[in-house]
């Protein structure tokens, strides 16, 4: 995408739609520039519970940006930053108390690590999806992360390319939200 198409100054609101008739693939719309993004393979939905893969319809707000400092430069933006560490992960278990928190773990085998082998997780923006407050089975791990090659389905999440990430972060407000629709 051309950096000329990026809106000058500050974005408030990030606008995601999916393609018709593609339920899983998408467009990120930041200012005037148009970003292809994958989609959770149960497309959008209104009605978002644990385990349905589908990323959710609603106006969530940006947390945190987590990244690999091994692998990146630290994102200009202004969020909270927070390089990833090897026992980060984010609990997926909806009986747990801490239920869609950042969690600590020995190195080893997790689900939702953040600190993973491929580049799907270099740069992680938190989403603000079941966090105020945290409702059991709801979802978890909604997050603005990496797409695979092909935009293939996410398990819920938006992916846009890593190298994207350095065009839209910088741009974005302290304000800024993401409306999925």
């Amino acid at each position: 995408m051309d950096d000329i198409l990026m809106a000058k100054g500050r974005v408030s609101r990030i606008f995601v739609h999916a393609l018709p008739g593609r339920p899983s693939r998408g467009v990120v719309h930041v200012g005037l520039a148009a970003f292809p993004c994958a989609l959770g393979r149960g497309g959008i939905r209104s009605d978002k519970r644990e385990g349905d893969g589908a990323t959710p319809r609603a106006r969530l707000l940006l947390r945190r940006v987590f990244f690999r400092a091994d692998r990146l430069p630290r994102p200009q933006v202004l969020r909270p930053v927070r390089a990833i560490g090897p026992e980060d992960a984010w609990c997926d278990d909806a009986d747990d108390r801490r239920y869609n928190r950042l969690i600590r773990r020995p190195p080893g085998p997790a689900e939702e690590r953040l600190a993973r082998a491929d580049r799907l997780y270099d740069t992680i923006v938190e989403l603000g999806w079941n966090d105020a407050p945290v409702r059991r089975r709801r979802g978890s791990a909604i997050f603005w992360h990496g797409a695979r090659d092909g935009f293939t389905p996410t398990a819920g999440c938006v992916a846009i390319r890593i190298a994207d990430f350095a065009k839209i972060l910088p741009r974005l407000s302290r304000q800024a939200v993401m409306v999925v629709r």
